[in-house]
């Protein structure tokens, strides 16, 4: 017998139907012998429902009482999800019981909209699971210090599944999705595009960092800190294949790098597009001066990307940087009204129309000339690269938005994706 985390999805939990079908699958593991925890997001839109109603009252919510209250309307999207999933397995047979992040506890920080996991409480779910009880927790909430409702940011639910997982020690964490698995870049892009039967934890967290929507990159973090066994797969196929064959499915997260995966130079192509350039121009080329630009934007809880500083010229520099779309506007207001000020920087421009694309494969870290190939491939195609940022097993470029996909096949079909071993099933 063993300690399974299921997770499911939006799509997967998107009707009275699909919530029957998951109820299905868990009860035929559960039937199986194992013991079973899910993690079922809001039912696909809701969220977005809950906050639609909320800026129609408070357009551009801010402050953090503000954001306190945005964390307590978007949370009860899970908070129905958990209650009809239990409902459905009580349906079919199996003792089921739901928790909100509240109730296990799952403990946080007080980052409204944007909360980190700091510890859970397992004893309630352990208790439950020995009684024989399917365990069924909202997904992308928790509790703070002080009792609020808060919100882990979207995708969050894959977070929690996996740090539940991580605190009990699961034998697998399965992340249920509307894909069936991890592919070499967006099928809906490059047809030619192939399912990894595995890839390596830093290959999927660069790929998660770098726009790929199938794992939320804070998933990633939990699962190789504390090595937890991790599966994409999808809840789209018949529920009653056999149990075997589902766990053997979709595409494994290792931890192991093997001989097979140094064939691939590169796995995949990962894109952006949620991403606006922001440049600070006439920077005054002093000590701490990046601080001064990037520490206010951070102290705004606004995540920043790349980092580019031009040469001085005269005493002065430019400084561009990236943020993700959402926080274009509000970082904008933080430069002009803070930074310039205290700076005396000459003035502030952004762009709200590029991307990024990415490659990625620990195989670049023992072949050369990748980088060239990729810079090579985009000049063919007449693409020009605004900034660059690498790592051991990424490179990545900001472009303009509307190369974005001519962008992805061209290096799809440069680095022979479509038809690399290591994506064959």
């Amino acid at each position: 017998m063993a300690l399974i985390v299921h997770k499911y999805g939006g799509t997967s939990m998107g009707s009275t139907e699909r919530i029957r079908s998951v109820a299905q699958r868990v009860a035929k593991w559960v039937r199986a012998g194992h013991q079973l925890v899910v993690v079922p997001s809001a039912m696909s839109g809701e969220t977005n429902r809950l906050l639609g109603l909320a800026k129609e009252l408070m357009p551009n919510p801010s402050a953090p009482e503000a954001l306190r209250e945005l964390d307590a309307v978007a949370a009860t999207g899970e908070q129905v999800s958990v209650g009809l999933l239990a409902l459905a397995l009580q349906a079919q047979g199996v003792p089921a019981v739901s928790y909100g992040g509240w109730q296990v506890p799952v403990q946080t920080d007080s980052a409204y909209t944007k909360a980190r996991i700091a510890s859970i409480d397992d004893a309630r779910i352990r208790a439950d699971l020995a009684c024989g009880k399917v365990v069924v927790i909202t997904g992308f909430q928790g509790i703070d210090a002080l009792g609020n409702v808060t919100t882990l940011g979207r995708g969050g639910s894959d977070t929690s599944a996996v740090a539940v997982a991580a605190a009990l020690k699961a034998d697998e964490c399965l992340i249920y999705t509307d894909v069936d698995g991890v592919y070499t870049t967006d099928p809906r892009i490059v047809p030619e595009a192939r399912r990894l039967a595995s890839i390596s934890f830093e290959e999927m967290l660069e790929m998660a960092s770098l726009g790929s929507k199938v794992l939320q990159i804070r998933s990633v973090e939990f699962a190789g800190k504390y090595r937890v066994p991790t599966r994409v797969l999808s809840s789209f196929t018949p529920w009653d294949i056999p149990i075997e064959d589902e766990a053997q499915s979709g595409t494994l997260i290792t931890f192991e790098e093997d001989e097979k995966m140094e064939q691939a130079v590169v796995s995949g192509i990962a894109f952006n597009r949620d991403e606006a350039k922001i440049s600070v121009i006439g920077v005054p080329d002093r000590p701490g001066i990046a601080f001064q630009i990037i520490g206010p934007v951070a102290a705004a809880n606004i995540d920043i990307d790349v980092i580019i500083q031009n040469v001085s010229h005269d005493g002065r520099t430019d400084f561009s940087f990236t943020v993700h779309r959402n926080d274009y506007q509000r970082a904008m207001g933080v430069l002009e009204s803070q930074v310039l000020p205290a700076t005396g920087a000459a003035r502030v421009i952004g762009d709200a129309k590029i991307c990024k694309v990415s490659i990625v494969g620990i195989g670049m870290r023992s072949h050369v000339g990748v980088a060239s190939t990729m810079f090579r491939t985009l000049s063919e195609e007449g693409i020009n690269i605004q900034m660059i940022t690498t790592s051991e097993i990424k490179t990545s470029v900001v472009i303009d938005e509307k190369y974005m996909e001519l962008a992805v096949r061209a290096l799809h079909k440069a680095f022979d994706l479509d038809a690399s071993a290591v994506a064959a099933e």
